[in-house]
């Protein structure tokens, strides 16, 4: 059985300690937005993914993020959005490494045949679309690899500086085809229209965050 953390309040989800010791699968596109959107969002290339964190994960979930790699202070990604369906998990995210989550609706659904699987997402907040997606891959038969990186946040709610976490993992890893629908008048639409540069799918990997 994985431990807690207590909850500050009695309306706070409790969420396990750092580091997390997550299974699922990602698919993750590269877009490159030509215009600066606000200071946390300026013109480069982001990675959008969809997450299924799976069992045995201490907390399972689905999640959607947009992050950018950032140079100072230190080389890491930065999540800009993130939308989990875990309450656990937005609670766990912000206390521990000041990830911004909020909570959304997800829908998934996956064929496979011999070689090749189909997967389409949905991802709706408060009733309203955010994003749809479709993957082709074949990423199962393909061996494993391992890989590594941090993550950089500025700071929210209570945390007074910036935080940074590392991680670590494996899977098995390769360039998938996929369809992107961003809504213009939903959160990510500042994504909407822009290029899409390539895309990943990453099965059964096993990571330790944190």
């Amino acid at each position: 059985m994985t431990s807690l953390d207590p909850a500050p309040d009695a309306g706070t989800p409790t969420y396990p300690p750092a580091p997390w010791t997550m299974d699922g699968q990602l698919w993750l596109s590269l877009f490159r937005v030509t215009r600066d959107v606000d200071a946390l969002r300026p013109r480069g290339v982001y990675g959008v993914a969809l997450v299924s964190y799976e069992e045995p994960s201490p907390l399972t979930y689905s999640e959607l993020l947009v992050a950018r790699v950032v140079k100072d202070p230190v080389r890491a990604v930065s999540i800009t959005d993130i939308w989990v369906d875990s309450p656990a998990s937005v609670a766990g995210g912000r206390g521990l490494w000041a990830i911004p989550k909020e909570l959304a609706d997800f829908r998934r659904t996956s064929e496979r045949g011999t070689v090749r699987e189909r997967t389409s997402w949905s991802v709706d907040v408060d009733g309203r679309p955010v994003v749809r997606a479709r993957f082709t891959d074949a990423s199962h038969v393909v061996p494993r690899v391992r890989f590594k990186g941090a993550t950089w946040q500025p700071p929210i709610d209570d945390h007074v500086g910036p935080v940074t976490a590392a991680l670590t993992g494996s899977a098995k890893a390769a360039p998938c085809r996929s369809h992107w629908e961003v809504a213009p008048d939903g959160p990510l639409g500042w994504l909407a229209g822009s290029r899409r540069l390539a895309s990943f799918r990453q099965t059964g990997f096993k990571m330790t965050f944190g």
